[in-house]
């Protein structure tokens, strides 16, 4: 069965960066795009970024110019480095893996508080 672990939330001041990796373990197929939701307490779950098989790279309009994804798809990897972070970019973040065949598989989630 598929996998998706998270790592690199923390706490973090404003203005600072962070980077989060997420990779994908067991019979993963060939990959579709990957990318990152974020959810606050309750609150919907909503999408921040993800980044498709040819390359395309899409943000939300809140973290445009400050996130960037990349990934490896052979590895089933996908990253996200957050800089110039905000108080409001705390948030559990979730990866998300979309195979060719198969449904979407999500990780655990990962804390990242911005705070001073």
């Amino acid at each position: 069965q598929e996998q998706v672990v998270e790592s690199g939330g923390g706490l973090v001041q404003p203005g600072g960066s962070l980077r989060l990796a997420c990779s994908a373990s067991g019979s993963i197929f060939s990959i579709n795009a990957m990318g990152w939701y974020r959810q606050v307490p309750g609150k919907q779950r909503d999408w921040v970024a993800h980044i498709t098989s040819d390359g395309g790279r899409y943000y939300a309009d809140s973290v445009k110019g400050r996130f960037t994804i990349s990934s490896d798809s052979t590895k089933g990897s996908v990253y996200l480095q957050m800089n110039s972070l905000k108080t409001e970019d705390t948030a559990v973040y979730y990866c998300f893996i979309d195979p060719y065949i198969g449904a979407r598989t999500w990780g655990q989630g990962t804390q990242v508080t911005v705070s001073s």
